[in-house]
């Protein structure tokens, strides 16, 4: 029997995907076939969640074993998760942004012996990037303010910003250095330890 699924992006409205897969398939199979199919890196990580009516999530289906009564995708069929009319899936496929494809079983068909499963039925648009690198969380700091309250700092007087510019009296107050200095050069360690004892 062929399962049949559209898949959906909260991210663009015109991106559509129809898909169809046996119902001998894994969800393995499925996750494989959509990385191919939008040209996705497969070495991130990603999940299937079996969602409610809402898209909620319920239950998770990984790629690697996690432990604690996970469940993979290796081990479970398509047909298994597909639970109620018009079962819904999310795709998590970037799970540190929390972003995911939305997938929906819209019914079943016979299998066409010529063709070839999984396959794509319908395209279009471009499929959404797959990872962002903190663009989606990357905050504005020009607006927080900070309140008075949380800090019992004394008031520090700034000096005008002339005061901070050097006027012509005190360009001659600065000492001039000349590297070249012949007195430098009769300095020994004997008179530097004479200087330290007489202070």
């Amino acid at each position: 029997m062929v399962l049949k699924f559209i898949m959906l992006s909260d991210e663009d409205e015109s991106f559509i995907r129809e898909y169809e897969f046996l119902d001998s398939q894994t969800l393995l199979d499925f996750h494989n076939f959509i990385q191919s199919e939008l040209e996705f890196d497969k070495s991130q990580l990603a999940s299937f969640f079996i969602a409610a009516d809402n898209w909620e999530k319920e239950e998770e289906f990984t790629l690697f074993d996690m432990g604690a009564n996970s469940a993979t995708m290796e081990d479970t069929l398509i047909d298994d998760v597909i639970i109620r009319k018009n079962q819904k899936l999310l795709y998590v496929f970037d799970y540190f942004n929390e972003r995911a494809l939305f997938i929906e079983y819209i019914g079943e068909d016979k299998e066409d012996e010529d063709a070839e499963y999984p396959r794509c039925t319908r395209e279009k648009s471009e499929a959404p990037k797959q990872v962002f690198f903190g663009t989606r969380t990357k905050k504005s700091f020009n607006n927080i303010v900070v309140n008075d309250d949380e800090f019992d700092v004394d008031e520090v007087d700034v000096p005008d910003d002339e005061s901070l510019f050097l006027n012509d009296e005190d360009e001659e107050s600065i000492p001039e250095f000349d590297d070249d200095s012949e007195e430098d050069d009769d300095i020994s360690v004997d008179d530097l330890v004479e200087d330290e004892e007489d202070e």
